[in-house]
């Protein structure tokens, strides 16, 4: 593989396009793409490799995706990686009475990045998670399901983005792939 230069980050969310680009950019440059990509149903692992596969066909090129799941314990991983459109239908209040039966509100944020260097690539995964609990809503509602997930006492909304970009499955999974560039551009 020839040594990269930037990574071209399919994402039209600009919140995870500052996040990759705080974390990563000390490393490598990170420019960003927003296509439209369609998602199958399957574990986190399948669908960050479809997505990325998809990707590198669509722009012809080195791609880097994002999936990311979060999944409630006492619903043994639902809604995974299937948070995005179980949070657009039910909000935040929502996802929280989907566990008001159960006495376990303990959830795992997962991250997982998928690379791929362009078409017919098998795609490389990095993955991060982060144990927490799901709780009512505290901080501000402006970046997905933050406002519910609740990590030592703070929820990801309640954080500034230094503090949770140093805990958050983001960041563990972007460590990952950051020590994978530097290996490979070495």
């Amino acid at each position: 593989m020839a040594p990269l230069k930037q990574l071209n980050f399919i994402t039209g969310n600009k919140n995870k396009l500052a996040e990759v680009r705080a974390i990563l950019g000390s490393v490598i440059h990170v420019d960003s793409q927003a296509i439209e990509v369609p998602e199958i149903q399957g574990t986190v692992e399948e669908i960050a490799k479809d997505k990325c596969r998809r990707a590198a066909e669509a722009i012809r090129g080195p791609v880097l995706t994002e999936d990311t799941a979060l999944e409630f314990h006492a619903l043994k991983g639902l809604p995974g990686p299937y948070i995005k459109s179980f949070l657009d239908a039910l909000g935040h209040e929502g996802l929280n009475r989907m566990l008001d039966s159960f006495d376990v509100k303990t959830a795992e944020a997962v991250c997982t990045f998928a690379f791929s260097e362009g078409p017919g690539s098998e795609p490389i995964l990095f993955q991060g998670r982060t144990k927490g609990a799901i709780v009512r809503p505290r901080g501000p509602a402006n970046f997905g399901w933050d406002p519910i997930f609740e990590y030592q006492g703070k929820t990801y909304a309640e954080m500034d983005k230094d503090e949770k970009n140093q805990i958050s499955h983001r960041y563990k999974a972007l460590v990952k792939l950051q020590a994978w560039l530097t290996r490979e551009r070495s």
